[in-house]
């Protein structure tokens, strides 16, 4: 079977998540570098894969797909493997929920208000903006906060399964925690936190892990 080609870089959450999955599934794929980040802007050939310009794009025996919950979906459900989704009708909606959860209000506040602000702007000779910091803060404690009523009870965010909703969750949390007001925060749910330490043990978790 031809390999999948993802496109993106390695330190982006929304590349990791695809990587997680497809790891998952034991699927090997290949990761054509993009930056998005170039002094001359996005690269003209990518535009024809992601029009947005964003990363990750994805494509597979002539299917090419955008947006991360998509491609996942996809990885899921066209390579044999254990199943990354709840059979339960109701449970498959809370994964969607969750999915939503973390991409509108989640990522922003944990990864580019937290975890930037505090650990990657300073790595780069660059000066926190404590006023984005302590707002981020906030949004984040109240992510967490509906993120943990949403979890039912067993090994992860759905029960005892592990699915696409722990792998949406996993990259966000892995930079926030780099952060001691992310990690503190986090240690306030002792349920969360408890799946943290089981999500980041997961041998998967170990082979996606950014090399930038």
């Amino acid at each position: 079977m031809t390999k999948p080609q993802l496109f993106g870089a390695d330190y982006s959450v929304y590349v990791r998540i695809v990587r997680l999955a497809l790891a998952e599934k034991g699927v090997a794929c290949d990761l054509v570098p993009v930056d998005v980040f170039a002094a001359d802007g996005v690269p003209a050939w990518y535009l024809e894969l992601h029009p947005f310009g964003r990363i990750p794009a994805f494509e597979h025996h002539g299917l090419r797909l955008f947006e991360t919950a998509a491609i996942a979906r996809y990885v899921d459900e066209a390579f044999a493997g254990p199943p990354l989704q709840p059979a339960d009708v109701r449970q498959r909606a809370v994964m969607a929920q969750i999915i939503g959860l973390l991409d509108s209000y989640g990522y922003r506040p944990m990864v580019r208000d937290v975890y930037v602000e505090r650990v990657f702007r300073p790595k780069s000779g660059k000066v926190s903006d404590e006023a984005l910091i302590a707002a981020g803060i906030e949004k984040s404690r109240t992510c967490l906060a509906a993120l943990a009523r949403l979890k039912s009870d067993g090994d992860w965010l759905l029960g005892s399964g592990l699915t696409l909703a722990d792998l949406h969750a996993a990259p966000m949390f892995a930079y926030f925690v780099k952060a001691p007001e992310g990690r503190k925060l986090l240690g306030e749910q002792p349920e969360l936190s408890r799946w943290w330490e089981r999500v980041s043990a997961l041998p998967s978790f170990a082979a996606t892990e950014p090399t930038s």
